[in-house]
């Protein structure tokens, strides 16, 4: 079996599970791309696995639920945390993505992800949108079960009622539509790895 192209880290927390079931699709739209390995890291566990996995890593993509209209208090502590990998400068040039969940249709589920953004951009880490139009409110003949049916741009995201459990939120759209922001972080990984290649043969000749 060949080595892997690129390795994507999904670094995530979950409160209830809801945001575990996404952050899953997530990698399953990353090793979707052939020579793609996806690596699922729960945030809420600050050990020497997590820091060697992302140190690591090509891609990083970034998933937590919004509470309060921002980042778990978690997933925040992982941010904090990651403040000497910051000053070293460690996840310089690395892909960065994200994803969140949260129990309205909107619930400022934006200022979560660019929250995640800010913390990217801190760490020189190279931003990679949805890249899909909005769903199905953006047409008539449109259908909650389009892609993209809340209509976001800087990340993935997903609503999962209160009454229901994880296993059964998020739906099938915002699962899919976390599939493509996977299989799009992947690919833009491929093309990274690929480019730096060249780069390094260029500069060797």
């Amino acid at each position: 079996m060949s080595e892997p192209i690129s390795a994507v880290v999904v670094a995530y927390h979950s409160g209830y599970g809801h945001t575990a079931r996404q952050a899953a699709a997530v990698a399953e739209g990353v090793e979707s791309v052939a020579g793609v390995t996806a690596d699922l890291r729960d945030v809420s566990t600050l050990d020497t696995g997590l820091w060697t996995a992302l140190e690591s890593s090509d891609a990083i993509i970034f998933g937590s639920p919004t509470y309060m209209g921002s980042t778990s208090s978690v997933f925040q502590a992982f941010a904090e945390a990651s403040a000497p990998v910051w000053a070293e400068r460690g996840w310089q040039g690395k892909i960065a993505a994200g994803f969140t969940n949260s129990a309205g249709l909107n619930g400022n589920k934006d200022n979560a992800l660019l929250s995640m953004t800010v913390l990217a951009a801190q760490h020189g880490m190279h931003w990679v949108s949805l890249g899909l139009l909005p769903g199905w409110i953006y047409s008539s003949t449109g259908s909650p079960d389009d892609l993209n049916r809340l209509g976001g741009f800087v990340g993935a995201m997903a609503q999962s009622p209160t009454d229901l459990g994880a296993d059964l939120a998020p739906g099938e759209a915002d699962l899919a539509t976390a599939r493509y922001l996977g299989q799009r972080v992947a690919r833009t990984a491929v093309q990274f790895v690929h480019g730096r290649e060249a780069a390094a043969a260029l500069a060797a000749a």
